[in-house]
């Protein structure tokens, strides 16, 4: 059974940071696409940031030179560095892990930054 659980998130005042974690079990991270999602209130589900198996990295044009997609292979964790944040982060943000023929999602750590 695949879990994903994310933690790490919480209320940041503008220019702020904070780091986001993605915990895996049943499934391990470093052998499959990883990627962060975000989706505020009234908005539809996007696409943060991605990571394959080999490390080639993608991001959202609106966090690009902001945001750092990571994992930790030991720890079976996924990371999302967020420095510099600003109100428009404001989200849940999900892990979402895809092996071959199947997507898992977490429940979504959530962020808001306000002052």
């Amino acid at each position: 059974q695949v879990q994903l659980v994310e933690s790490g998130g919480g209320l940041v005042q503008p220019g702020g940071s904070l780091r986001l974690s993605c915990t895996a079990s049943g499934i391990t991270l470093s052998v499959n696409y990883v990627a962060w999602y975000r989706q505020a209130p009234g908005k539809q589900r996007e696409l943060v940031a991605g990571i394959t198996s080999g490390g080639s990295v993608n991001y959202a044009d609106s966090v690009k030179g902001r945001f750092t997609i990571s994992r930790d292979a030991a720890k079976n964790t996924a990371y999302l560095e967020m420095p510099s944040l600003v109100p428009e982060d404001t989200a849940v943000y999900i892990c979402n892990v895809r092996p071959r023929f199947a997507s898992y999602w977490g429940k979504g750590t959530l962020v808001t930054v306000s002052s």
